[in-house]
This record gives structure tokens, C-alpha cells and sequence, in this order.
């Protein structure tokens, strides 16, 4: 049976749909896993969302994906998010990579090896182990796939782990910033309930005690406010000043936070990169109390927006596959998977 490890990825459900002279009749449907739980299996098919009992599931599997994006696209996409999240020491190896800041993140802390390195693959990696270790942090490479499977298998070879596997998603921005008719019935707990301006924000609404409803105003900030970072900062267990440089030395970023009545509830980051094509989210964060409103929806589409209005045509994501809230909810917003990656880790001495 499929289970989280697998969400994200192209799959097949072969469903008991009745039966017809006392033998069974079967049903297929093809297309993303979006959700897994105990009663259902979730997927998007290319004529809209199905859910499966598991108790009608004969068979289900991962099967290859209907178009693996060419090496360009991966590599166009890898450098625009690496724009996007800009680690204060950054060398270059041939083609290839070397980031740091202070172990700031995996992203801003690990090798990205696209290209040509120049050397044979064994003697780069030897490269890489050395940088990091002359600057006392351990070595980390991230791996796009399918791009990167010969430097993943060679660090296979040397014992390397991995942490979780990684969805990077995108979607069109017109589909994103224009919702569907169907947002106020079909996307609970997610769902879009209102609509204020102020400034370039979308509001959303939060229920009050005794069922009264107060809108949620979003506003894009060139710059974080201390309240936003301090929301960064509980996320990624603290803030060095290489993280504030990670955040904010883009030309073009936007820092959403969302209000209720004057008080932070939510709060987003959208760069613009690559050219000027692609928006990346990142840190789209709800606070616990207003989880369940809308708000990481009105953020989302408000930097869509933005980034519309500054050129871009695209967005994408990074989101580890196991986050099934997140992975459910992008997907409603129109999100699908371009390719994965994986942070590969050196064993333990």
C-alpha cells in the first residue's frame, strides 16, 4: 500500500467499483497523490480530485512520470531558487556550487552540483568534503533528481544518508493568483472567506468568539518586521546574521504579514529570480491559533500577485513530500512537482 513516503508522485489505483455476475469490476485512476490516511487514498487526475476508501483499493503503485523535465528546465530552476535563498559565502567549483552561512539552513549550507565541476566526479567530491571542512562545518550536498542520480550514487558509495525528500513544485501564476469559482466550498480548512484592501493585501476571515467574523489584511513590506523574523526565527531554531542576509539580499522580495485586528497571524516571503521569471514562497507560516482560515492561502496568492505585476510568469516551492498539509494545500493552489531533491548527509565518523 502507498503511504506518505510517496506523496507527490504519479501513481495508479486499481478500486473495486462493484461486481457483474458475482466477479468483481475494477476501475483505474491515474494521477498525484496529494493525500494519505487511514480511510482514503487522494490524487488529481487530469479531470480533478479523487478520493479512494481503502477499502476499495485492489492495487496501487508509483508509476514513472508522464514527462521528466529536461536537464535545462532543472538546472534553470535549481539556480533560480538558489537566487532566492542567497548564501553570504558562496565559491564556485567548475559549474558546481559551495554555499555557507553559518549552518543556516540546508539549502544555504550545501553544495549544488550542476554542470560541470571540472574534475572527475570522485576528486569534486573529495573538493567539497575539504571546503566545508576548512571552514568547520560538515559537509552537505544537495542532489537534484533525476539531474544529479550519478553524484547521488557516487556518494551512496561512500556511506552518505539523506534527509527527507524534498518536492520542488510549481505552478503558472495566472492559475495561481485567480482563484477558482469552487474556493469558498471546495478548500476547507484553507478556504479563502473574505477580502479587504490595504495596501497590496488579500484579507481572509478569522472567527471570533460567538461566531463573529473579523478579515484578516495582508501587507507586502520590503523589509521583515521584527515580528516577522522573530516568526523565521522560531521556525529555523534561531536567526544568525548570515539567515537575515539569506532573507532579505534579493533585488526583488516581499516580506507578507498578515493582521486580525492588528495582531500577526501569518506571515510569507516571495522573491522574484531568474531573470525575472519565476516567484519562490518560502516561510509561509500560520500561527497556531489561526490555523484553519485562509490566511496561507491569501498570502500565497497576494505575493502571486505581486510578482505578476513585476514580470514574472511563474512560481515555485520547496516542500519536504512527508508535509502532507502543505503538499494538500499546494496542491489545491494549482502546484504539481517538477522535480525532487534530496540533501545528502556524510556518516556519522
Amino acid at each position: 500500500m502507498l503511504g506518505e513516503q510517496d506523496l507527490g508522485h504519479r501513481i495508479v489505483v486499481r478500486r473495486v467499483v462493484g461486481t457483474r455476475a458475482g466477479r468483481p469490476v475494477y476501475s483505474d485512476a491515474l494521477g498525484e497523490l496529494v493525500e494519505v490516511s487511514d480511510s482514503h487514498l487522494t490524487l488529481t487526475t487530469r479531470t480533478g480530485q479523487v478520493r479512494v476508501p481503502i477499502t476499495e483499493v485492489h492495487r496501487a503503485k508509483r508509476v514513472p512520470p508522464a514527462r521528466r523535465p529536461a536537464a535545462d528546465a532543472v538546472i534553470e530552476l535549481e539556480l533560480a531558487a538558489d537566487e532566492a535563498w542567497p548564501a553570504p559565502v558562496r565559491v564556485r567549483l567548475g559549474d558546481w556550487l559551495l554555499r555557507a552561512a553559518d549552518g543556516w539552513t540546508g539549502r544555504a549550507n550545501s553544495a549544488l552540483p550542476v554542470g560541470d565541476p571540472d574534475r572527475p566526479l570522485p576528486a569534486a567530491l573529495n573538493e567539497v568534503e575539504r571546503w566545508y571542512a576548512a571552514r568547520g562545518q560538515p559537509p552537505l550536498v544537495t542532489t537534484p533528481l533525476p539531474l544529479a542520480a550519478p553524484v547521488g550514487a557516487e556518494l551512496d558509495l561512500r556511506g552518505w544518508g539523506s534527509r527527507p525528500t524534498v518536492l520542488v513544485q510549481t505552478v503558472a501564476l495566472p492559475l495561481l493568483t485567480t482563484p477558482p469559482e469552487t474556493d469558498l466550498d471546495a478548500m476547507p480548512p484553507e478556504a479563502e472567506l473574505g477580502a479587504v484592501s490595504r495596501g497590496a493585501g488579500l484579507g481572509a476571515a478569522s472567527s471570533k468568539p460567538g461566531g463573529a467574523v473579523s478579515a484578516a489584511v495582508i501587507e507586502l513590506a520590503d523589509e521583515p518586521s521584527e515580528q516577522w523574523l522573530a516568526v523565521a526565527a522560531s521556525r529555523k531554531g534561531g536567526l544568525p546574521e548570515a539567515g537575515r542576509h539569506v532573507l532579505t539580499a534579493v533585488d526583488q522580495v516581499r516580506f507578507a504579514h498578515a493582521y486580525v485586528d492588528g495582531a500577526l497571524v501569518a506571515v510569507g516571503r516571495g522573491t522574484v529570480t531568474g531573470q525575472g521569471r519565476w516567484l519562490g514562497l518560502s516561510l509561509i507560516e500560520v500561527l497556531p491559533p489561526a490555523r484553519g482560515q485562509g490566511h496561507a492561502t491569501a498570502l500565497t496568492r497576494a505575493l502571486g500577485r505581486w510578482a505578476q505585476a513585476a514580470g514574472a510568469t511563474q512560481a515555485f516551492l520547496q516542500v519536504e513530500q512527508h508535509n502532507t498539509p502543505a503538499v494538500t494545500l499546494y496542491r489545491k493552489l494549482g502546484f504539481t512537482t517538477h522535480h525532487t531533491y534530496r540533501t545528502r548527509t556524510p556518516p556519522t565518523p
